[in-house]
C-alpha cells in the first residue's frame, strides 16, 4: 500500500480556489464534481475532465446516467463497504464499459457510511455538538480501515494506470471520498488551502438542502435516538476539523503523509511518477 503525500509548505500564489465550474449539476446524484484544474506545488496542475468524485447513483435519472456515459469514465472506485453497495445499488447504463473497483469487505465499523454511523452512535439526547464529536472520532480511525485503505490502494493503481476519465464515490461522497481525494491531492502537491477548499465544497456543491433531505431520512432511519436538524445538518455536511484529524491521526502514527502514503496506500516514486505524468498538465 504505497501513497506518498506531501507534507511541504507551500507559496501564498500557488493556492487556487475554483468552485463554480467543478460542480457537475444532477437531479438524483449528488455532491458530483471535478476535482482536477488546481495549481501544483513546481508548477502545472491537475487535468480536467479525468477526475470526477461524487456520492451514490441509486437514484440517478436517466439524464443523469446520460451525463455520467458522456465522461467516459473508464474506471469507478467504489470506496463503500459490501452492506451498502447491496442496499444501494448503483445505476449505469446498459452500455457502460467502465471497471468498478472496490475490495470486499466492509469499509467502516459497522458496515455504514461514517455519517449513517456517527448517528447510530449518538446518545439519548442529540446535539449538533455531540454529532460533531461522533463524526471527528470517526475520522480518526478511517485512515486504518484496512478494507478501506484497500480501496484507496485501487484508486491510485487506477489513476496510475492512465486509463481514462475516473470517478470515486462512497455513499453520500463526503467522507471516505473526501478522505481519498485530499490524500491524492497532497501526493501531487496541491496547496493545503486547496485541499481544503476542495473538501469543503461538499457544503455548497449542487442542490445541497436536497441532499441533506435525502441523508436525513437515512440517518434518522438508522438512529437509536431522536435527530434534531441541527444534529443531522452536521452528520450531512464536512468541517475542517474533521479532516484535520484525519491528517493529524496519520502523522502520529507514521510521522508524515509521505510516510503513510508509501507505508500504508502503495504510492511509492514510480507510480507518483507516473501519477505526474498522467494527471499534470504545465499552466
Amino acid at each position: 500500500m504505497r501513497l506518498v503525500t506531501t507534507d511541504v509548505a507551500f507559496l501564498d500564489n500557488s493556492r487556487d480556489f475554483m468552485t463554480d465550474d467543478r460542480v457537475l449539476a444532477m437531479a438524483g446524484v449528488h455532491n458530483f464534481r471535478d476535482y482536477g484544474g488546481y495549481a501544483v506545488a513546481g508548477g502545472g496542475r491537475l487535468r480536467q475532465g479525468l477526475l470526477f468524485r461524487s456520492g451514490q447513483h441509486l437514484e440517478a435519472t436517466a439524464d443523469d446516467l446520460a451525463a455520467v456515459e458522456a465522461l467516459g469514465l473508464a474506471n469507478i472506485i467504489d470506496l463503500r463497504g459490501d452492506n451498502e453497495r447491496l442496499l444501494y445499488p448503483c445505476r449505469r447504463t446498459p452500455g457502460f464499459t467502465g471497471k468498478v473497483l472496490f475490495m470486499p469487505g466492509e469499509t467502516t465499523g459497522a458496515g455504514a457510511a461514517p455519517h449513517v454511523e456517527a448517528a447510530a452512535a449518538m446518545p439519548a439526547t442529540s446535539s449538533a455538538e455531540a454529532a460533531r464529536q461522533r463524526m471527528t472520532g470517526s475520522y480518526a480511525v478511517m485512515p486504518f480501515r484496512p478494507v478501506l485503505v484497500g480501496s484507496i490502494r485501487h484508486y491510485f493503481e487506477a489513476l496510475g494506470r492512465g486509463e481514462g476519465a475516473s470517478l470515486v464515490h462512497c455513499l453520500a461522497g463526503k467522507d471516505r471520498t473526501g478522505l481519498a481525494v485530499a490524500l491524492f491531492h497532497a501526493v501531487m502537491g496541491v496547496h493545503a488551502d486547496d485541499i481544503m477548499a476542495d473538501y469543503l465544497l461538499t457544503n455548497t456543491a449542487g442542490d445541497v438542502e436536497r441532499r441533506i433531505e435525502a441523508g436525513a431520512r437515512m440517518v434518522r432511519a438508522h438512529a437509536t435516538a431522536p435527530l434534531d436538524d441541527a444534529a443531522v445538518r452536521v452528520v450531512m455536511s464536512v468541517e475542517p476539523a474533521y479532516l484535520d484529524t484525519a491528517f493529524a491521526a496519520i502523522r502520529a502514527r507514521h510521522g508524515s503523509v509521505e510516510a503513510y502514503a508509501e507505508a500504508v496506500c502503495g504510492v511509492g516514486p514510480a507510480l507518483r511518477e507516473a501519477l505526474v505524468a498522467r494527471l499534470i498538465s504545465a499552466d
